[in-house]
């Protein structure tokens, strides 16, 4: 009886693992960065321009660190930017936070109080946020 019960909690939680992996959205359909030449151009929407703060060295530079879709030089020091709409899409205000000042949340955090430290400004904070709800 006992060994039964480990059997079917073990195939049930490789089921359900396995159902994950079916239906989570594929990689390729998520967003990715802007190229240097749409940024440029001077995007007029809100996400572009939050997507070239992301990918420009003298703002952003989010990539030195993250691996973010669409970008060719990737950190590997922080998190993938992948999936940030399915890990912060209810709590906006705590990807901003995040954003804004990383030490709000880990006084430790080798991330760049963006916003504390005036490197990007709140409305820039704003776009790069409204970008990154795209991944």
């Amino acid at each position: 009886m006992r060994h039964t019960a480990k059997l079917i909690i073990g195939v049930s939680a490789l089921v359900i693992s396995m159902a994950g992996l079916v239906y989570s959205p594929d990689a390729s359909a998520a967003g990715k960065a802007p190229d240097k030449k749409t940024c440029k151009a001077k995007p007029t929407d809100t996400v572009t321009q939050g997507g070239c703060i992301v990918i420009n060295r003298k703002k952003g530079n989010c990539m030195a660190c993250h691996q973010i879709a669409g970008t060719t030089a990737n950190g590997n020091i922080a998190t993938n930017l992948s999936y940030m709409r399915q890990r912060y899409g209810k709590n906006k205000k705590r990807l901003y936070d995040q954003v804004y000042d990383a030490t709000k949340f880990n006084k430790n955090s080798a991330m760049p109080p963006f916003g504390r430290h005036a490197i990007l400004s709140k409305k820039e904070v704003e776009k790069v946020v409204e970008f990154l709800l795209t991944l």
